[in-house]
């Protein structure tokens, strides 16, 4: 009998490369909630029943579900290799125009919002997909033009749109559903959604090709101008979906809210660990990236002698180490 061919020393064993890719797939899914649980543990043993009661982790709970709503059309797009710089300014006019739009029923005021919103994600879209510009570009001119339109609306933000109490579209922002705030089971069913689509459907695998390889998804036939037109028209629905339950939780319309919201929502997607160049990331992570950044903002708020701005400084450390940790993983990755 033969001798079988010994492996020589310098090369890489398969079963172990593939070990390792594993290895870097699961940090790179899961260090956002692990970081989170180990806040959540801080708090709990910093500040007790005052962090930990069940009412304030509900309370950040809800609080986090507006930015969770925009974070995950967010997701969609950055997986897809683009971004969404005008979801703040769309979530100002999503509001603004659901406050208006109340004076003649709840039914314009929810519709409104929503057909806006998508439509100009719609627009974002044509420009990205069909036109071949940049999504920087598109995207922040859709920001100056939603923000404009918002202010137009409000007459230059001298008017301010009441909802008025008792009208039924004030149920979705201070409504309850077995004891839940409506705005979190909203939030949680676009979530749920989102993530049967993104994980269990040929449109959610073509969007992680997108981003992946954009020329071998053309190859393959994937329609790319069409997929990017539905992601930029999600975004946009889910920013004025958001609106519309701001306005619906505050009885009101200003066009001065959502400033820095585009940042808040990119730096959530990216804690989670979707990669900015694309072709990978997750709803669940987004999900932990979005908690993380509202935990951070409540144990800022028990301590009480610091500023709101600390939070800002807390989640630019984040994400600054998690970009650092996604390029080392990422060359550890392609070795």
């Amino acid at each position: 009998m033969s001798a079988e061919p010994a492996v020589p020393r310098h090369m890489p064993v398969v079963g172990s490369v593939t070990s390792r890719m594993s290895v870097v797939s699961v940090i790179q899914r899961s260090a956002s909630m692990v970081v989170l649980v180990v806040v959540l543990a801080i708090g709990a043993i910093a500040f007790g029943g005052n962090f930990a009661s069940a009412q304030n982790l509900q309370n950040i709970a809800v609080a986090a579900s507006f930015l969770a709503v925009v974070s995950a059309g967010m997701t969609f797009v950055i997986i897809s290799g683009g971004i969404d710089l005008s979801v703040g300014s769309m979530l100002a006019l999503g509001a603004v125009l659901a406050a208006w739009s109340s004076q003649w029923g709840s039914v314009p005021a929810i519709v409104v919002p929503l057909v806006v919103c998508t439509a100009q994600g719609v627009v974002h879209g044509l420009l990205i997909g069909r036109r071949g510009l940049p999504p920087f570009i598109v995207t922040l001119a859709g920001l100056l033009f939603a923000r404009g339109l918002a202010f137009y609306v409000s007459d230059d933000g001298n008017t301010t749109h009441l909802i008025r109490s008792g009208m039924n579209v004030s149920w979705l922002g201070q409504g309850k559903i077995l004891g839940i705030g409506v705005p979190l089971v909203i939030a949680a069913v676009v979530f749920a959604l989102g993530g049967i689509a993104l994980n269990r459907t040929r449109y959610g695998q073509a969007v992680y090709a997108v981003g992946g390889a954009e020329e071998a998804a053309k190859l393959a036939g994937v329609r790319v101008a069409n997929i990017r037109v539905r992601l930029y028209a999600v975004s946009g629905l889910l920013a004025g979906l958001a609106g519309l339950l701001v306005a619906a939780r505050s009885s009101s319309g200003l066009s001065t809210i959502g400033n820095g919201l585009e940042l808040e929502a990119i730096a959530a997607v990216v804690i989670g660990g979707t990669l900015l160049s694309g072709g990978s990331g997750s709803l669940t992570g987004t999900l932990a990236g979005v908690l993380l950044l509202e935990v951070i903002q409540n144990l800022i708020n028990q301590v009480g002698t610091l500023s709101s701005y600390y939070q800002q400084v807390v989640s630019g450390v984040f994400l600054i180490v998690v970009v650092v940790v996604q390029a080392y993983l990422s060359r550890r990755e392609a070795r």
